[in-house]
């Protein structure tokens, strides 16, 4: 283990703060406390290290969650003891479920106070526990900067996710000669990164038989920088692609290859694809139950290839035939060099046939909605962000029918411009998380996409976008409803629309302007457009738009639960769907 020594002694406050400058932290989200003042105190005495005060501590875990997708570089969270750690939970949970790199800190009550109920002690490592990729408790300061390297390369290697640290005040207080490890190696910790070669010529055997080919990828194509690589595969093989909702991006959305979105609110192509085919390369995903619905009717046909840096993963929730454990990256250059070293192509014949069976189900138009209503359709808001932004807006999103119509409308071509909470589900993500893409990237444009039941999750870091001048557009599609919750009452609860109706909303334009913000309200489809168009010419305000949108509108194409791929609804809109495959 390589050392950088200072000859100096340093209280454990001055210490963190120099293990975060020479791990090249950039931003720092938080609030202070009393268990953290020592901290905070060292904090301030530097200008290298800036910290973004939010206004809850769930809107820094956020916000440097938003930052770390946007990056790929870990998001750092600082905050008390008591409350202040229990305030971050929901935002270490949400980046657990995505796997996303997170450092979190919290203050901690004096050593010798530990376990005595003191003032603000909670047992935080029992309690993010579950929800960590791992944690410590710092008893002493000479193990305070070890400790830190060990969090970051913990966060940020094999599958990522984040790591919390608890660090008693006392411990900040003591003093001890700066050591900071350039690097560290862990017994117990050796993440897998090199697919075994025999698995990956398996895989390229049986990938070159497919007739009905499928490329199915997640997150793990975007978290492990592999997008360059899925693209280059998916052109090699001329296969057909989907993204999960966390691995949007990942392959082009404009590309002819892409088929959609799979899942519950996915294409009817693209499940269909998923249902029929005969080999499904998994590249980066677990299979979760908003992918696969039924079990027992997922992918009946298929062999299974699934590469995934995490072993754990592998076959946990769907038996595999060819299980690849490495970087998403490395393996598919691996196959792309095997399969041109081979000479062979896949079945021209019968990959002709198959995508002219994706295009039958393509040409459902599984999409469409009414376009001469007279009410804003929250589609055509999507649609309309995406003309006007040409493509290239970072969109956040928080959770419901929002989410699903961003994620179906907005066709992403880049990676890390689609910033959501996927595993968690967390309303009032969608701001906070803009925050930290914002401070990542200032001249970029960024917009959140949101619901008037969510936004009012995190209303209040409204305040931390004026102090820090974070021009950020928001696009609240208001239906006047927690709508996803309405569209399974509706669905499945014969219409009992038990508290899912908004009673008592804020005049969201007045709001925003009380904050120091610009506010709009549009109420008619033919403003949306130069609305959208006007807030994007304000390159240096936030800008809250209130779309006024169709309440009886829901998502589709929609599976239900205990459904098969192939058993979708679909909207009035579209009509109805082949009754039958119509595979040779």
């Amino acid at each position: 283990m390589e050392l950088s020594q200072v000859n100096v002694e340093l209280t454990g406050a001055d210490l963190f703060v120099r293990c975060l400058q020479d791990e090249g932290v950039e931003y720092v989200f938080g609030y202070p406390g009393g268990a953290a003042l020592h901290i905070y105190d060292a904090v301030f005495k530097q200008d290298k290290v800036k910290h973004i005060l939010v206004r809850h501590e769930q809107g820094a875990a956020h916000a440097a969650d938003g930052y770390a997708r946007a990056t790929g570089r870990p998001g750092v969270v600082l905050v008390t003891s008591g409350p202040g750690i229990t305030n971050t939970i929901t935002g270490i949970a949400t980046a657990y479920m995505d796997s996303i790199p997170l450092v979190v800190f919290s203050g901690q009550v004096p050593t010798h106070l530990i376990g005595d109920d003191a003032f603000q002690e909670v047992d935080a490592v029992g309690l993010t526990r579950p929800c960590v990729k791992h944690n410590f408790l710092v008893r002493d300061v000479k193990d305070l900067a070890l400790t830190i390297k060990k969090a970051f390369y913990i966060a940020t290697t094999g599958r990522p996710g984040p790591v919390h640290v608890d660090i008693p005040k006392d411990v900040t207080a003591q003093k001890t000669r700066y050591y900071y490890p350039e690097s560290v190696n862990m017994r117990s910790y050796n993440p897998v990164i090199k697919g075994h070669p025999g698995q990956i010529k398996k895989a390229v055997e049986l990938i070159l038989s497919a007739k009905r080919p499928m490329i199915y990828t997640g997150g793990g194509v975007v978290l492990g920088e592999a997008a360059e690589a899925l693209t280059e595969l998916v052109r090699l093989l001329g296969y057909p692609c989907t993204n999960t909702l966390m691995g949007l991006g990942a392959f082009p959305g404009t590309d002819p290859l892409f088929v959609g979105m799979l899942g519950m609110h996915g294409t009817y192509e693209a499940n269909m694809a998923m249902h029929e085919c005969d080999v499904l390369v998994a590249i980066g995903a677990r299979f979760d139950d908003r992918i696969t619905g039924d079990l027992n009717k997922f992918c009946p046909y298929a062999r299974i290839i699934h590469v995934d840096i995490d072993p754990a993963s592998i076959s946990k929730n769907v038996p595999v035939d060819v299980p690849i454990v490495g970087n998403a990256a490395n393996v598919m250059k691996d196959m792309i060099a095997a399969i041109r070293a081979s000479g062979r192509k896949p079945d021209q014949e019968a990959l002709k046939a198959w995508w002219k069976q994706l295009q039958a189900w393509r040409a459902v138009d599984c999409l469409n909605y009414d376009r001469k209503s007279e009410l804003i359709k929250p589609q055509f808001v999507i649609e309309k962000l995406y003309e006007v932004t040409g493509g290239d807006a970072f969109v956040t999103s928080d959770v419901g029918q929002h989410q699903m119509w961003a994620a179906q409308f907005y066709k992403f071509n880049k990676p890390r411009r689609w910033i959501n909470s996927g595993g968690l589900g967390t309303m009032g993500f969608g701001m906070p998380a803009a925050m930290g893409v914002q401070f990542a990237y200032p001249d970029a444009t960024v917009t959140c996409v949101t619901g008037e039941a969510s936004i009012l999750m995190c209303i209040q870091e409204l305040s931390t976008c004026k102090q820090y001048d974070l021009p950020i557009k928001i696009i609240n599609l208001n239906n006047r409803y927690m709508g996803m919750v309405r569209q399974w009452q509706e669905f499945f609860y014969d219409r009992r629309y038990s508290h899912s109706y908004m009673d008592a909303l804020p005049d969201f334009k007045k709001m925003a302007e009380s904050y120091g913000h610009v506010g709009m309200f549009i109420d008619k489809p033919g403003d949306v457009e130069g609305a959208l168009k006007e807030a994007l010419k304000m390159k240096d305000r936030l800008v809250f738009m209130d779309f006024i949108t169709d309440q009886k509108e829901n998502v589709y194409p929609m599976i239900a639960a205990g459904s098969g791929h192939h058993e979708m609804h679909l909207s009035p809109s579209t009509g109805e769907a082949p009754a039958k495959r119509e595979l040779a």
